[in-house]
């Protein structure tokens, strides 16, 4: 073995044991829909600048959205209730105390002048407040707000011995308010109490600090920052900077009911999904065990190690997994396989284009060729899911996590695990020397039927554009005539719960209530044996036809709440969802215009736009749900969509700098059937699993199958006969000129350099 495969075998073997022992050792973190968690009612109140209205409470929910991802609870449900209640709804809580605690919290900070022993508060607006040692301080109106601070952090002073401390920073206007401050301060003498400017969080004073004795009257702290002391420990520091930078609740709020709540699945729906997803991974294994042989079962094994890996990141970054979250990691065990697959055509290709060349080096050469596709094509998806973890929040973060978590977990899988295996089974002279056991010396059935065929695909682009304008145009009518039917997430609804003379198994209210007509609904239990079902819009008959079902399992029905509930997925986390995914989106557009050329990636956005119009237009015509999960499946889709895209243009971008003569035409379609046994072996193996949780998962995840389904279908036509076509018709008005003719270490070996000195002779 090589220096490099043994480096590789080794790093491979470290990161699986500590994988394994972080998988047996830790637990996971599960979401709502599988263990349940912590229910809290928040009721808003009055303030003196605001009142509890709609509009407050939407905003107050918002700023509680961002404290609790803050305090690292992914994948929360917040949802407002009625007029001014918002009912948080926390997976997994370890303590419900202090998250209560640092939820409730107003977080009104302000900062103040501090004066001297009676001296008048100026305008009136003046208080008095103890300071950190009890001693009252008389201060000024407020100077300036915490709405000024741009940012806030906890850190540990060591040099200046204060301990851990919070840095705040200001914004522009904001840190001019804080220079003029601590400038009128500083016109007072040392020790004087008006050279203190007080910190005060939620009318208590926090810190009150002199203003250095180096600061000059009128010059004030220059510097647009200051620091927090106060004797804080490391957890208090960080409660306090997230509070500040999270920003203060428009009004109060008080924790008016506090409860555990079940799972919104129930056992028999997580055991149909796990038993699903094992099947559908079993089967993929199988199809590429079948598809390449030996080397098809040493990346199964590499497979079933990056399930391990991904897992174990997943588990020790304290990633909150639900149940649409599993069935993503799953589906992206299909997705890994993509890579390896990539490797195995290129060595197939190596090793029947050039008769009596080895298998390792074809192998060598397979790694090689398939890197650039490799790395394009999941960069541009980690450009996605930052951009998703940076901009989006709740759900959308969640999903960046996930997805960045297995683009790397795949790409460690693909490109050290399964190549140390393969380079090892390369060594074996039986191996070899046996075409019908390796699996790379066979051409494969998709790749001896288009070299027989020969099929023109790009002959007319426009042909297959037409095609995809129609398929859009249908999409686009579903829209329009049928509607698109959004769920509770997106337009709230009512909840409502029941009290039950007999306890009635959670999994028997849900299939009693399904066969009432609310399919869709969620069914949890709350407190001591309560069934609480949230549902869309209901009317009162509405209403008496659940409790109908209900009885009939559990007897005499009382109705112990029922409230009008707003959407968990509000106008801002909407907002910033699509934000977050507009910039990602241009942010690929760039990426790629400088790794490919403008017209490849504007080609592949628009494959992306054609892909997400489509599958939205199939489920408003099978009137299904959009809803949180349906999101999901969508942000996989355009991952799926984009990668595809890169690979064929890859393969289009090396083969035109080989022969930048031939019509781009001809290349593009080279380009293409080449790559259709990577795109055929890839789709399959993603459609395994998607089929069985299709068909055994159980209604949770019927829809996400099938979105996912539809996307991956709809995503590997349009980056063949949607992004090549219309890439062929942008060059066509293009003026820029062909990529650079690129040529091999041996190609330039064998035209040898001329020396001047000889005539032309070659050296």
């Amino acid at each position: 073995m090589t220096r490099a495969t043994t480096v590789r075998a080794v790093l491979a073997a470290a990161v699986l044991l500590v994988s394994v022992f972080i998988t047996l050792t830790m637990s996971p973190r599960l979401g709502l829909d599988l263990q349940g968690g912590t229910r809290m009612v928040l009721q808003a109140e009055d303030s003196d600048t605001a009142k509890a209205d709609r509009e407050s409470t939407d905003r107050t929910l918002e700023v509680l959205r961002g404290r609790i991802d803050s305090l690292g609870v992914m994948e929360p449900a917040l949802t407002r209730s009625g007029e001014d209640r918002i009912i948080v709804e926390l997976p997994d809580v370890q303590d419900p105390r202090k998250a209560a605690e640092v939820i409730g919290r107003t977080a009104q900070l302000t900062f103040h002048a501090v004066r001297g022993a009676g001296e008048p508060g100026g305008d009136g607006k003046g208080l008095t407040l103890p300071d950190e040692q009890g001693r009252e301080l008389a201060l000024g109106p407020v100077a300036l707000s915490g709405a000024g601070v741009k940012e806030a952090s906890a850190s540990f002073d060591a040099q200046q011995g204060a301990g851990w401390t919070v840095s705040l920073d200001f914004h522009k206007d904001a840190g001019r308010d804080w220079t003029r401050l601590t400038g009128e301060a500083a016109c007072h003498p040392v020790q004087d109490e008006r050279r203190r400017v007080a910190i005060v969080l939620d009318q208590r004073v926090i810190s009150s600090p002199q203003v250095s004795p180096t600061v000059s009257c009128g010059s004030g702290l220059p510097s647009g920052s200051t620091q927090i002391t106060g004797s804080f420990s490391a957890d208090e520091a960080r409660e306090l900077a997230l509070l500040i930078e999270g920003g203060a609740l428009p009004v109060p709020v008080e924790i008016v009911e506090q409860r555990t709540v079940g799972p919104t699945l129930g056992a028999a729906a997580i055991d149909a999904g796990a038993r699903a997803a094992l099947i559908g991974a079993a089967a993929t294994a199988l199809f590429i065990i079948v598809v390449y042989r030996l080397f098809g079962a040493l990346a199964a094994v590499a497979l079933a190690a990056y399930g391990v890996v991904s897992y174990a990141a997943l588990v020790a970054l304290g990633v909150t997994l639900t149940l649409p979250g599993l069935a993503g990691f799953v589906l992206a065990i299909g997705m890994a396989v993509d890579a390896n697959v990539l490797v195995f055509e290129r060595a197939r290709e190596e090793y029947a284009g050039r008769p009596g060349k080895s298998l390792r080096a074809s192998l060598a050469a397979g790694f090689k060729g398939a890197w650039t596709a490799v790395a394009d094509s999941n960069v541009t998806t980690l450009i996605a899911a930052g951009l998703l973890f940076l901009l989006g929040s709740g759900p959308v973060k969640g999903f960046g996590v996930t997805l960045a978590v297995g683009v790397l977990a795949s790409m460690f899988s693909a490109l050290v695990i399964a190549r140390a295996l393969t380079e090892i089974a390369a060594y074996s002279r039986f191996v070899a020397d046996y075409r019908g056991v390796n699996g790379i010396a066979i051409p494969g059935r998709v790749r001896t039927w288009l070299t027989r065929r020969d099929p023109q695909l790009m002959r007319s682009p426009r042909r297959w554009l037409t095609v995809s304008a129609v398929l859009v145009a249908v999409a686009v009518a579903g829209i329009v005539v049928r509607g698109v039917t959004l769920g509770v997430e997106f337009t709230g609804g009512r909840l409502v719960e029941y009290a039950t003379s007999r306890p009635v198994d959670i999994e028997t209210a849900r299939n009693a209530l399904a066969g009432a007509g609310f399919k869709d609904a969620e069914v949890t239990t709350a407190g001591a044996g309560d069934i609480s079902v949230r549902t869309g819009e209901l009317d009162n008959d509405g209403e008496h036809t659940l409790r109908a079902a209900l009885a009939a399992e559990g007897g005499e029905t009382t109705k112990v709440r029922d409230e009008l509930i707003g959407p968990s997925l509000g106008d801002e986390l909407r907002r910033n969802a699509l934000i977050a995914l507009a910039i990602a989106v241009c942010v690929q557009l760039a990426y790629l215009a400088v790794r490919f050329r403008w017209t490849f990636a504007v080609a592949s956005v628009g494959a992306l736009v054609h892909d997400v119009i489509i599958l939205i237009g199939v489920f408003a015509w099978l009137g299904r749900t959009v809803d949180g999960v349906f999101l999901a499946a969508l942000l996989t889709v355009i991952g799926y969509s984009v990668n595809d895209s890169v690979v064929v243009f890859d393969r289009v971008r090396e083969l035109w700098t080989k022969t930048r003569r031939k019509p781009l035409a001809e290349v593009a379609n080279r380009a293409v059937l080449q790559t259709v046994p990577r795109t055929v072996n890839t789709g399959m193996g993603a459609l395994f699993i998607l089929a069985a949780l299709a068909v055994l998962g159980g209604d949770s995840l019927e829809d996400f199958a099938l979105a996912l389904l539809i996307g991956i279908l709809v995503g590997t036509y349009s980056s063949v006969m949607t992004a090549v076509p219309a890439a062929l018709l942008l060059e066509r008005t293009s003026k820029v000129p062909p990529p650079a003719r690129t040529r091999t270490p041996r190609a330039r070996q064998r035209a040898g350099r001329r020396d001047p000195r000889d005539n032309g002779a070659r050296v």
